[in-house]
């Protein structure tokens, strides 16, 4: 298969704007139209890359003139680029969501690059050419085209989607345009984004769907489905201009600007395809309209600009690639202005007459064509002018037609001009053009007879098989007897293919065959028209016989040899050129030409049909296409036209041509009606059966659906159940293991717990081993501290023996010495009492202060036993909300420990309440220690008052004996005028002034002075004699009597009033 180079036409160009127009054929027996779908120029500009809906790809060089096969991908190619940096190779997008690198030189696979979802549409190379953006709806790809790795990717919301994303010629910038007109510009190499383009303004926003760029990179041009076309400027970021398109534009389908090599990159031509298939070049600053390409009927659905600007290819709508050159196309734009002066010339004569001279007026040029080729070729590129004037001529009945005249061009010419062959055939036809007619036919709907049309005629167009069904269905509803017939879809399939894009002409080119050329067909309905073909016979006996005793020697009728061709109007056996060729006899003749010709496509087959001796080789001669020249088989016809006798003349029996009424079409009723009415009856009454059945066949589908479902249901339901008790047993072993593991877990906890506690308690005991240490030191250092008292006591006494002593030595200086000492004395037992009492005070806090610790101690020993009793309860109760949980699960499936969950669950209650009565005796035990410590703080306060009674006490104990030692005074004084035996007195008064110490003192120092005199009298015992234990006697004695005598005074009236 190769590529085919045809001369191209455009009907909105000079004929030198085409360079080439390539059509892809096939090259088997059936030809077939290979459509391209993407092309791409290289950096030159001289090659071209195209590649068609097979994945064949092919190299155009238009400089060499050549083309050539470089790859076979075999699937579709979605998109195309040729301008890499090492110029033989390219990329090729395919139907599979890859991208693929060839080498056109050695046509081998340089690269396989992977990574998108969906389909890749757009593919942008770097100016240098060694990155690349692939582009599909979901994502953006860079890649590196010396590695061919994948160096960035662009993910975006779904709810957004990607317009494109493409490289800004000659720079380092990205520009990525999304479905919301965001339009984004971002650095290359580091992704950083440069700027976003603003909104568009609301009175002119539009989707934008396509983008092109100028060659400088300053201008953004963007469209979409409206005929406003927004220019950007990218450098100051705004939108700059609306260019609004002519009218007839509805949405732009794609842009490319027009380089040119003076401006420099800023392009100033835009090219704009719109929804029509035109391409539509305007200048953007004049907004002029400069020129077109494409038209109405060869429409384009791409173009491509080269990179020099010298071509423009186009992919047309009918797969077919056209090549223009932008010089030609500009040739009529920069020509010089026309002269001033013009001069009107007279043709000759002998070059005018009414056939020759077709003037064709537009709005742009004026033509006149002659006979000569050069002017045939001007005539076809004039495409655009007819488009002006004829462009509803299949619409118009010309006048000046004259059948005589076509009849004798026919002859001529052997067939019609393809171009105006349609407008020929209604022209002889005569149609009507009942648009309202057919309208009532159509709006009927498909008759019941073509629903299932599809079933007996697969046709792959569904469009074709939708406009067959309407026509057969317009047929049925005009008469009735179309609806049975079972050879119409055959005899009406050729002309719907043909008039697909016109359902009124199709409708009335079939009904205009069916009442002139189809005459006496239906008369021995649902039979093939034995008279028509007995005729056929006659007429194939007269001219050749021997073929027709062929034909009857192997038992060969005219339902075997002439009605297959009748019945399918030579659709069958003739190739489309054929069959139009043989219509445009057939519709210029008399009806009875369709009949001589399958006289003559027998005779003309005559040489193979002698050979066959089966029948099915006759069968399938007449059902398919033979070596037949159909121009042969035309000039046989008229032969047969013009030597066939009259008395068996197709002519005799058939009636000249009658054309459809205006308005209303005829009535057909040719045919047996009561036949057709009781084959109507019947396929009703059997459509009825059937409708019948089918509705019993659909109630017992039904039943035996819902019996299916419900046994799915049930084996589902099985299957769950199943499901669930492996489940169950999977969470049974489960539980088990975790069980055993919490088992395991708890003992672990226990062995913790164990030895927290034996830390815990080397603890304690460490601390009560420190908290004994340090009370036995405290002790010590309360010994050490009375061993130095006693010692220092012992010494003082020491002092007070030798000085004692010394007085008794030193008789004349008794009374001064005794004076002396008695002072003494008195200030050493004011300090020793004063000092006991500091002592007694701390003595006294000290065993507060112990017992406040003990208390505490015991509190918060209590309080740990509250804790821990708290701990156990709450233990106890989740241990027992656990087993109730448990119980409840375990109801249903567990019904034989019920008594014992019973039992447990009073143990639990019984628990309960003794955890109630606990906490009940906790908190009197609470309460008893609240009472007890107010009770501690009212004695804290009688103690307190107690304290300042006994401060009372003591200053009127200092008041007395103040008063006492003025009175001893006066006394010593009064005992030392006294002779010495009245010492016993003395001693006595002394004793009585000692009992006036306070009792709580007197006790505490007896025993003190005791314990201390029989220390230190074990100690030194030997030193001691007698007269010091007497001064110590009378010492004691005076003290007593001293704390006596301030009692006693205390007592008395007169002190307290004092």
């Amino acid at each position: 298969m190769a590529p085919q180079a045809v001369p191209g036409h455009s009907g909105r160009v000079k004929a030198v704007a085409i360079i080439v127009n390539i059509i892809h054929n096939t090259s088997d027996y059936l030809p077939k139209v290979l459509r391209f779908l993407n092309v791409a120029f290289d950096s030159s500009g001289d090659c071209l890359l195209a590649g068609d809906h097979q994945g064949n790809i092919y190299v155009f060089d238009l400089y060499g003139n050549r083309f050539n096969l470089v790859q076979r991908t075999a699937q579709a190619c979605t998109a195309l680029a040729f301008n890499l940096h090492r110029k033989s190779e390219f990329l090729v997008a395919l139907a599979d969501y890859s991208v693929k690198c060839f080498d056109t030189v050695t046509k081998e696979l340089v690269s396989w690059m992977r990574g998108h979802e969906s389909s890749v549409f757009s593919i942008s190379v770097h100016a240098s050419g060694r990155y690349a953006i692939t582009t599909s709806s979901d994502t953006a790809q860079l890649w590196d085209l010396d590695t061919f790795q994948r160096k960035r990717k662009l993910n975006i919301l779904q709810s957004v989607g990607i317009q494109k994303v493409f490289f800004l010629p000659l720079s380092n910038t990205i520009l990525s345009c999304f479905k919301d007109n965001s339009v984004f510009a971002w650095e290359c190499d580091t992704l950083f984004c440069k700027y976003q383009l603003p909104a568009p303004p609301e009175s002119s926003s539009i989707l934008y769907k396509v983008f092109a760029v100028t060659r400088d990179g300053r201008i953004l041009a963007a469209g979409g489905k409206s005929n406003h076309l927004h220019l950007w400027c990218l450098e100051a970021k705004q939108l700059f201009r609306i260019i609004q398109m002519p009218t007839k534009v509805r949405a732009i389908r794609h842009l490319e600007f027009l380089p040119d090599s003076f401006d420099a990159g800023s392009n100033q031509v835009l090219g704009v395809l719109s929804q029509d298939g035109i391409m539509r070049f305007i200048n953007i600053q004049t907004c002029k309209l400069l020129f077109e390409i494409g038209s109405l009927d060869e429409g384009i659905s791409s173009a491509v600009v080269s990179p020099h600007g010298r071509y423009i290819a186009s992919i047309m709508e009918n797969g077919s690639l056209n090549i223009y050159s932008v010089q030609a196309l500009t040739q009529e734009i920069n020509k010089p202005p026309p002269p001033l002066v013009k001069v009107i010339e007279d043709l000759p004569k002998s070059k005018l007459n009414a056939g020759d001279l077709k003037v064709k007026v537009t709005s742009r040029r004026v033509q006149l064509p002659s006979k000569s080729r050069e002017s045939k070729i001007q005539t076809r590129i004039l495409k655009q002018d007819l488009a002006g004037h004829c462009e509803n001529k299949e619409n118009e009945l010309s006048e000046g037609l004259s059948k005589k005249r076509l009849q004798v061009l026919l002859k001529g010419y052997g067939e019609y001009p393809t171009k105006y062959r349609m407008f020929i055939w209604r022209s002889l036809l005569q149609l009507p053009e009942n648009h309202t007619a057919f309208s009532n036919l159509i709006d009927k709907g498909i008759h019941a007879a073509f629903l299932n049309l599809q079933k007996n005629y697969p046709i792959k167009s569904r469009k074709l098989l939708r406009v067959l069904q309407r026509t057969l269905s317009a047929l049925a509803h005009w008469s009735a007897i179309f609806s049975d017939t079972p050879y119409l879809p055959l005899l009406a399939f050729p002309f719907v293919k043909l008039f697909q894009n016109n359902q009124l002409i199709c409708f009335e080119v079939i009904a205009t065959l069916i009442i002139n050329w189809c005459q006496h067909w239906f008369e021995y309905f649902p039979n093939p028209p034995i008279n028509v073909l007995s005729v056929v016979e006659n007429v194939l006996a007269f001219h050749d016989r021997t073929l027709l005793q062929h034909f009857m020697e192997h038992d060969i009728t005219s339902q075997l040899y002439a009605w297959p061709l009748l019945e399918t109007v030579f659709s069958e056996v003739l190739t489309r050129e054929e069959w139009l060729k043989l219509f445009d006899n057939v519709f210029s003749n008399h009806p009875s030409f369709l009949l001589m010709t399958v006289v003559a496509y027998n005779i003309c087959s005559r040489a193979p049909l002698l050979n066959c001796n089966l029948k099915d080789d006759f069968e399938y001669f007449f059902h398919h296409r033979n070596n037949v020249d159909i121009s042969v088989v035309i000039r046989e016809v008229y032969h047969l036209m013009d030597t066939t006798p009259a008395d068996i003349h197709p002519n005799s029996m058939l009636d000249a041509f009658v054309s459809l009424t205006k308005g209303q079409y005829p009535v057909f009723n040719k045919y047996p009606k009561f036949v057709v009415d009781y084959q109507t009856q019947e396929r009703e009454r059997i459509r009825n059966d059937e409708l019948d059945y089918l509705r019993e066949r659909q109630t017992v589908e039904d039943m035996q659906a819902e019996v299916d479902q419900q046994r799915d249901e049930y084996e589902a339901w099985y299957q769950k159940q199943e499901l669930l008790r492996k489940a169950e047993e999977t969470r049974r072993e489960m539980l088990l293991q975790e069980e055993e593991k919490m088992i395991q877990q708890r003992q672990k906890l226990a062995a913790v717990k164990r030895e927290l506690k034996v830390k815990e308690m080397h603890l304690q005991d460490a601390a009560r081993r420190r908290f004994l240490k340090l009370q036995q030191d405290q002790r010590e250092m309360e010994l050490r501290r009375l061993d130095d008292e006693i010692e220092r006591k012992v010494h003082m006494r020491d002092r007070e023996i030798a000085t004692t002593a010394k007085d008794l030595e030193m008789r004349r200086l008794e009374l001064e010495s005794q004076k002396r000492l008695y002072e003494k004395n008195l200030s050493t037992s004011q300090e020793a009492i004063a000092k006991e009492m500091r002592e007694d005070a701390d003595a006294y806090r000290r065993k507060v202060d112990l017992e406040e610790h003990m208390f505490h101690k015991l509190m918060e020993t209590h309080q740990t036993q509250i804790q821990n009793t708290q701990k156990l309860i709450e233990e106890n109760l989740a241990k027992a909300e656990q087993a109730c949980l448990n119980t409840d699960w375990r109801i249903q499936a567990l019904r034989k420990q019920r008594s014992g969950d019973l039992q447990r669950n009073e143990c639990y209650q019984e628990t309960a309440k003794l955890l109630q009565k606990n906490r009940r005796k906790e908190i009197e035990v609470l309460n008893a220690l609240s009472e007890e410590e107010a009770k501690k703080w009212e004695e804290a306060k009688e103690k307190d008052f107690h304290l300042k009674s006994e401060r009372k006490v003591s200053a009127l104990s200092d008041a007395s004996r103040k008063w006492f030692l003025e009175k001893e005074i006066s006394d010593a004084v009064e005992h030392a005028e006294r002779p010495h035996g009245k010492v016993v007195p003395r001693c006595q008064n002394e004793q009585v002034a000692s009992s006036c110490f306070p009792a709580t003192s007197q006790s505490s120092d007896i025993s003190e002075m005791d314990s201390s005199t029989r220390i230190s009298l074990s100690q030194r015992r030997v030193q001691w004699d007698g007269v010091e234990r007497d001064l110590m006697e009378r010492v004691r004695n005076l003290r007593q009597r001293l704390t006596a005598r301030a009692r006693h005074r205390c007592q008395t009236p007169h002190l307290l009033a004092a």
